[in-house]
């Protein structure tokens, strides 16, 4: 392994290391781009890395996939300054050093095939990142910021692994063209989903009894071309849906529908959107008489409002935005009203000591 080093391949061992060496030809040229370096070690059933004395700063590819690998040195993975393409799939991997915070022009990375159960925050780090593969590990969570800084993120398949819930911060990926998280255990989709509007292909499949319901913001992916949510608990779509006129592509199979019926799904899709579109209708009519109401009394505005900004209007006898915490989406239901009551709140506690 010491020799591993030059232009030299050694076919039996997928071995390549590809541009390296003193002296290389066409070395008048220097003013030319760098050329694109390459290190194979694929599919040589490595358990550990061998001392690499090649210069690690150089290599732009490195491929370490389809070996026994648990672990891989911080050192090696600091060293690796303009890798652009990092491939360990299907290797024994429990975790990612922390050290790939450093690679800064990273912009796939291939972690699929192992077994994590999550990914490190450093990961964060790497804001060159269009492609992240994270499918077939254990993977519980994601970084809960991760949407935040990965602003360029293309792709994202985490499919096949334990997620319960993607980070809400998913929303702040708006690069975002494929998400892939069939094969997991979700049980909601994230909110903010409309934010997403460059996302062309959606799968979130096979979550089974977990995934009950979509979110209404999943009809404004206005570029949403391929949408398949098969095999959940879903009994109805968002009306919103009937919006989604890019759509080419669609699969409900395996899911109780009621609304609407499954056979008005497997008609076309021009049928299901017709029937989403004239119950959206339907429903906005019927609105037409409480948002007034609420408009008055400042529980509802035409503009964007956020907690703890207050608006006012010409009445405030009502609630503002302010005096308010959101539950599940909606306004403060009586049962939580009835926990701010002055008698619960002034009536002595049960466990406390008698005089």
């Amino acid at each position: 392994m010491k020799d591993v080093m030059g232009e030299k391949r050694r076919h039996g061992g997928h071995i390549h290391a590809v541009g390296f060496g003193v002296g290389g030809r066409h070395a008048e040229h220097e003013e030319k781009p760098k050329e694109q370096k390459k290190l194979d070690m694929s599919g040589m059933s490595m358990d550990t890395l061998p001392h690499l004395t090649m210069p690690l700063g150089d290599i732009t590819t490195l491929d370490l996939s389809n070996n026994n690998l648990q672990s891989i040195p911080e050192s090696i993975i600091a060293r690796l300054l303009n890798v652009v393409m990092l491939d360990v799939r299907s290797n024994q991997l429990t975790s990612l050093p922390n050290s790939i915070g450093c690679l800064s022009k990273l912009k796939v990375l291939n972690v699929s095939g192992n077994l994590l159960h999550s990914l490190p925050a450093t990961i964060e780090e790497c804001r060159a990142l269009e492609e992240l593969n994270a499918n077939f590990n254990q993977l519980t969570k994601l970084p809960d910021t991760l949407g935040f800084e990965l602003h360029g993120l293309r792709r994202l398949s985490v499919n096949s692994n334990k997620l319960a819930y993607l980070p809400s911060s998913t929303s702040h990926m708006t690069a975002l063209r494929a998400l892939d998280a069939r094969l997991n255990c979700l049980r909601a989709l994230p909110d903010g989903l409309e934010n997403l509007g460059s996302l062309e292909t959606l799968n979130v499949s096979q979550n089974f009894q977990y995934l009950r319901e979509l979110p209404y913001g999943i009809g404004l992916l206005v570029s949403l071309r391929e949408l398949d949510i098969s095999y959940n608990s879903i009994t109805a779509l968002p009306d919103s849906m009937g919006c989604l006129t890019k759509l080419v592509r669609f699969s409900a199979t395996g899911n109780p529908l009621v609304c609407p019926p499954m056979d008005v799904v497997e008609q076309s899709l021009d049928a299901m959107r017709t029937y989403l579109s004239a119950r959206m209708n339907s429903t906005q009519r019927k609105k037409k008489s409480w948002v007034p109401k609420l408009v008055k009394f400042n529980t509802f505005s035409a503009g964007m409002m956020t907690p703890g900004r207050t608006k006012v209007h010409g009445n405030t006898d009502g609630l503002l935005m302010s005096d308010y915490r959101s539950l599940n989406g909606g306004i403060a239901s009586p049962g939580f009203l009835s926990m701010l009551s002055p008698r619960r709140l002034f009536s002595p506690r049960r466990n406390s000591p008698k005089h």
